[in-house]
């Protein structure tokens, strides 16, 4: 699940996600006891009454409660997905791609902790890429004021716009775009720590130092994406730095801008190349309109020693490129009016993905990996926390030779 909180209450089907979210974001602060910041700010409060044993509800629905010695326990939320993919020219392949839960725990007004726990493709086998299990984050905040709080532990990278919130209703299309797995490697999770904070006016920031990415499995056709440590076996020798600014003052509009920065050379011996990005996305709705964008660019030093190294190490050149790009706009429209409770989204979205943007001397980009797509398709939702999905690829490359197939992809995807 996307970086949010768990839902106390049933929420308003005509609001819009980002809206629901912020929602049920402030009913929790409302619902927790608000902290007392001096002795001498106030007169002591009354003594409460004596609480009963064991655990009292403290929401109108009971869906979390408080225990006497004032923890707080949250209940568990999560959100699954169900694909079924096909490429032109062949069959479709179901995939229950994705199981996951959240468990989330206050142990006071200050202290809180959530979590992701993510089982991808039904199995597990030993170290086969066909399943996972995964701590997809694993983190503790502690609230100091609205502007200055501390996070820590298994933190999601606050670049883009699906990376903090992929549940399967927030975004249109079965597969998360293109430019967010290519050059923005979704779902990108690392170890670390920082700061998070609303400033007030619709801004608020995320800041993180955290592990470093792994060069050595860098790639021609991937990127950086195959690069991420996941929390495992990752290197805090350079650690990197990674932020987030957003902007949402103004009513349905939201703008952010994401950096990243940090060496990723600690599985390269004798080449530490620096990994730079710079991400700038926006969200608008209006009316029964929404459109969003994204554009990313991705630096990378000493990509020339580093193709060596690598060649000299697997003997196979990776071909790794010195700066990758990508863009999307995505236009779409709600088919039906608010008043009907449901709703169908007809969307079509471009995307301009390139993982060689430009070379180190004496390395030549691939055409095939300068790749772009239409991706059209409807959303329909019987509810606000139910999608089912339905899109067309049109896959497209600059390559004359290799050239990209078509796909068409059908969706059940819901969280809770």
């Amino acid at each position: 699940m996307g970086q949010l909180d768990p839902t106390f209450r049933r929420p308003d089907p005509s609001m819009a996600l980002a809206d629901r979210v912020r929602a049920l974001e402030q009913r929790m602060e409302q619902l927790l006891p608000a902290p007392v910041e001096t002795a001498a700010a106030a007169a002591p409060p009354p003594e409460p009454p004596a609480p009963a044993a064991g655990l009292q509800p403290v929401s109108i629905t009971g869906d979390f409660q408080r225990a006497d010695n004032g923890e707080t326990r949250l209940p568990v939320a999560g959100y699954m997905d169900l694909h079924f993919n096909k490429e032109r020219g062949d069959s479709f392949r179901p995939d229950f791609h994705r199981f996951v839960l959240l468990f989330g725990h206050s142990f006071s007004d200050r202290i809180k902790f959530w979590s992701e726990f993510e089982l991808e493709h039904s199995l597990v086998e030993g170290g086969e890429p066909s399943g996972e299990i995964a701590l997809e984050q694993a983190y503790l905040d502690i609230l100091v004021k609205p502007y200055l709080n501390f996070r820590a532990g298994m933190l999601l990278a606050p670049v883009g716009i699906v990376n903090e919130r992929h549940e399967p209703p927030s975004f249109n299309g079965v597969e998360r775009p293109f430019v967010e797995t290519t050059i923005i490697p979704t779902t990108w999770r690392e170890l670390g720590a920082g700061l998070t904070g609303d400033l007030g006016r619709g801004f608020r920031y995320r800041a993180y130092l955290t592990s470093s990415l792994d060069a050595s499995r860098f790639s021609g056709e991937f990127g950086i994406s195959e690069g991420r440590s996941r929390g495992f076996e990752a290197s805090m020798r350079n650690p990197a730095t990674m932020g987030r600014l957003e902007f949402a003052g103004i009513r349905r509009l939201t703008l952010g801008g994401s950096f990243y920065t940090g060496h990723a050379g600690f599985n390269t011996p004798g080449v530490n190349p620096r990994i730079s990005i710079a991400e700038a996305d926006g969200r608008y709705s209006i009316r029964r309109f929404d459109i969003r964008g994204l554009f990313a660019h991705t630096w990378i030093t000493r990509t020339q020693d580093l193709n060596r190294l690598l060649t000299l190490q697997t003997g196979v050149n990776p071909n790794v490129a010195r700066q990758l790009r990508g863009y999307y706009v995505e236009p779409a429209f709600h088919l039906l009016p608010r008043r009907f409770g449901k709703d169908i989204i007809a969307f079509t979205r471009y995307e301009r993905f390139n993982t060689q943007h430009r070379m180190a001397p004496g390395y030549l980009a691939l055409p095939h990996f300068d790749r772009s797509a239409w991706v059209a398709g409807l959303t329909y939702k019987p509810t606000p926390d139910v999608a089912l999905k339905f899109d067309y690829v049109f896959n497209r490359s600059r390559s004359t030779v290799l050239r990209p197939v078509d796909g068409i992809n059908l969706g059940l995807g819901w969280w809770f």
